[in-house]
């Protein structure tokens, strides 16, 4: 039997914790706090992203993050939270479970970029 995507975002979001976009916006700037966008490059070059927030899109997630890959981001050394963000909500959640299965133990589901933009969060454009 095959799985469902949205199968496999509903368990996703019942294992990562969210974080509302208030909360977030307390922990912008903060060390050891990394806002992790997973969109694609060209939706943050037309929407931005949250200011100071890393671009990975989810497609290359893993080998970023993996500190024993060749294309590891060291931005990811100093990283006790992390808070992660899409467009819709789904890759977030995806990701966040990936980022968990990986080893990081503080990682967040933010949701949207337009849930930030409902606070008045600060863009990156």
């Amino acid at each position: 039997m095959s799985k469902s995507i949205l199968e496999e975002v509903k368990k996703a979001k019942a294992l990562v914790p969210s974080i509302s976009a208030d909360e977030a916006k307390e922990l912008i700037g903060r060390p050891g706090v990394i806002f992790l966008d997973v969109r694609d490059g060209d939706e943050v070059a037309r929407s931005g992203k949250i200011a100071g927030a890393i671009n990975i899109s989810r497609g290359m997630l893993e080998f970023k993050a993996d500190k024993d890959a060749p294309l590891y981001n060291k931005e990811f050394d100093d990283a006790d939270t992390i808070i992660v963000y899409c467009a819709s909500g789904a890759r977030s959640a995806l990701s966040g479970k990936t980022l968990i299965d990986m080893g990081y133990a503080d990682v967040r589901d933010l949701g949207t970029l337009n849930e930030w933009m409902e606070v008045d969060g600060a863009l990156d454009r």
